[in-house]
């Protein structure tokens, strides 16, 4: 065993921990299900925000990262930082949408936005895709980072690491079934500020030790190249191949950098929200809150929470050459069990541990929601009181923690889950984001968008053989021109449903039938201050993260590159979102919707 008894004394008063707060917030989750599931909608902007990012914090994001340097340099890390045009588009375009909604889920959107059977069918697949299947994968990936690193800290077996791993699900289940949203996000709060501790202290043991001789010994050990923060491009490139730094073929480059963000759903990347950031975005005490936590949650999960994993995963190709392959992601463990004092490994377990349970208690709170408000309440107990719903709330959660606890021992590859996610959502992307702008998309669009890309992909995978990233962009290709095809050879959305909707939302874009037969004339003028938003802030974040990264390293010119960028992004921001008031100075809103449990 790694670790000593003080080491365990300390999981076992964190445990606890996290129990006693779940049974503090027990009284505001009894109340109704818009308690259990969204909090009451009283979050300030801060606390979503954090919480949307210790949710995306989970005990393989560090690993992964590891293994993204390790065999890519800090440009590896284009893989998932591409992602950061989608997350501001969510920021800027809908998550005032999500809280004007005013729904329970965003699957109850579609009934919102639709109409007829199709919508009905639509609202029922995805609460039992999303809620069961999907929700058990991504805890599926997250558990078998937890096993990797139970396993080497405490030298077991899989089988004995499973023991420990079902103790530490069952602990998360138990806190986050009885205290709701509200005790969620509370203990995210505090996990999200301990896994960040936990993890800085890692990179500085780590880079302390003579092996590596800090940040000017780091760079002299490892190649220029090591250090890029772009990928470098060429024809015959491999995904991930390395040469010092990540090389991309052009056709990689384009799906990663080009294409992914707007085109192909992926959890917690939703192009147009969804998932638990739209769950957060709806608990948020008004609009202004829930754009604020939105941003917030994008500049902390693209800029500060990276920095300490890269350092380790640059600290790693020092330490452990002789991994190859997926085994790359196990030099973060190893450099966690070589590298700390006893008590701090304690201390970085807790850290992990955190990770591990804001994640999980988020997916749990997440796919029972779907489960009771978009399954059970729509479809098999309309009547159900408030109480009654809360209890099967509370059911569902223990349910799904023990579906995905059945699913984990078949899983063997996180890489492997991820390609399938972004694969499986090919196409889907671009729907789910026309949806709030273009009338014309109806239930008809988004069924076709999420079901061609099944059979698409595995046609072309287990009969024409293709890989990524050849067969991302042909699901991609046909699945857009299926659903657009469908889209024009189906009946648009009841138009009683698009006033209804468009009343309460009041969307920009293509809406002129709508808005005519509602008396409104004139175009809407936020498009293009949107737009300017958008790219000033995404333009301000990158260069957030890159100044951080070039401070690290003493590049001085480049940091005030960086500064310059980051001063002139602001200022374009800050002037186009006072002057759509997206901020405003406007009274926080009194929360006076009625609720319907």
């Amino acid at each position: 065993m790694s670790i000593g008894i003080l080491d365990i004394i300390i999981i076992i008063l964190f445990a606890l921990l996290m129990l006693g707060i779940g049974l503090y917030y027990r009284r505001y989750s009894n109340r109704n299900v818009s308690s259990y599931f969204l909090g009451g909608r009283k979050l300030p902007w801060w606390l979503a925000g954090i919480s949307m990012v210790a949710t995306t914090f989970a005990a393989d994001t560090p690993l992964a990262v590891a293994e993204l340097v390790h065999k890519g340099g800090i440009a590896g890390n284009w893989l998932w930082w591409n992602f950061l045009a989608g997350g501001m588009l969510t920021t800027f375009f809908f998550s005032r949408l999500w809280r004007k909604a005013k729904i329970l889920t965003d699957l109850e959107f579609i009934e919102l936005r639709y109409s007829g059977k199709p919508a009905a069918f639509l609202r029922a697949f995805k609460a039992i895709y999303l809620g069961i299947f999907m929700n058990a994968l991504i805890i599926g990936w997250v558990n078998l980072a937890l096993l990797t690193i139970i396993q080497v800290f405490f030298n077991t077996t899989y089988q004995e690491a499973f023991v420990y791993l079902a103790i530490a699900m069952v602990v998360v289940a138990v806190y986050s079934s009885i205290s709701g949203l509200m005790g969620v996000t509370v203990t995210d709060f505090l996990q999200f500020f301990i896994a960040m501790g936990g993890t800085t202290l890692l990179a500085y043991y780590v880079l302390r030790g003579p092996e590596i001789g800090g940040i000017s010994g780091l760079v002299e050990k490892l190649p220029d190249a090591t250090f890029s923060f772009f990928p470098s491009i060429a024809d015959d490139a491999t995904v991930g191949s390395f040469t010092g730094s990540l090389t991309l073929s052009v056709g990689a480059f384009l799906a990663f950098i080009g294409l992914q963000w707007w085109s192909s759903w992926y959890p917690g990347a939703d192009p147009g929200g969804g998932g638990y950031i739209a769950q957060r975005m709806m608990s948020a005490k008004n609009e202004q809150h829930a754009i604020a936590a939105t941003l917030f949650f994008q500049i902390m999960h693209y800029c500060v929470r990276p920095w300490p994993w890269i350092l380790v995963g640059l600290a790693t190709i020092i330490l452990y050459p002789e991994l190859e392959g997926s085994e790359k992601r196990l030099g973060y463990v190893m450099a966690m069990r070589d590298y700390l004092p006893a008590g701090l490994k304690g201390v970085l377990l807790i850290a992990f541990f955190s990770a591990y349970m804001s994640t999980l208690s988020s997916q749990l709170n997440w796919g029972a929601s779907y489960l009771v408000n978009d399954l059970y309440k729509r479809f098999i107990d309309r009547d159900a009181g408030p109480k009654k719903l809360v209890k099967v709330s509370q059911v569902s959660t223990i349910i799904m923690m023990l579906v995905a606890l059945l699913f984990t021992p078949f899983m063997r590859s996180i890489a492997e889950v991820w390609l399938f996610t972004i694969e499986f959502g090919a196409g889907l992307g671009l729907v789910l984001i026309l949806r709030w702008y273009w009338w014309r998309i109806n239930a008809w669009s988004e069924i076709t968008a999420t079901i061609v890309p099944f059979i698409v992909y595995l046609v072309g995978r287990f009969y024409f053989h293709l890989t990524f990233p050849n067969s991302f962009f042909v699901t991609m290709i046909v699945t857009t021109v299926a659903w657009i095809v469908v889209t024009y050879c189906t009946a648009p959305t009841d138009m009683d449903v698009l006033k209804k909707f468009y009343a309460r939302v009041e969307p920009s874009g293509a809406w002129r039938p709508v808005r005519e037969l509602l008396g409104i004339r004139g175009r809407q003028g936020k498009i293009k201050s949107l737009i300017l938003c958008w790219i000033s802030s995404i333009a301000m974040t990158y260069g957030i993260l890159f100044l951080i990264g070039y401070v690290i390293f003493s590049q001085w010119n480049n940091a005030f590159v960086m500064l310059s960028v980051i001063s002139g992004s602001f200022v374009i921001l800050a002037y186009h979102s006072k002057k759509i008031n997206i901020f405003g100075d406007e009274k926080e809103q009194a929360n006076t919707e009625t609720e319907v449990d």
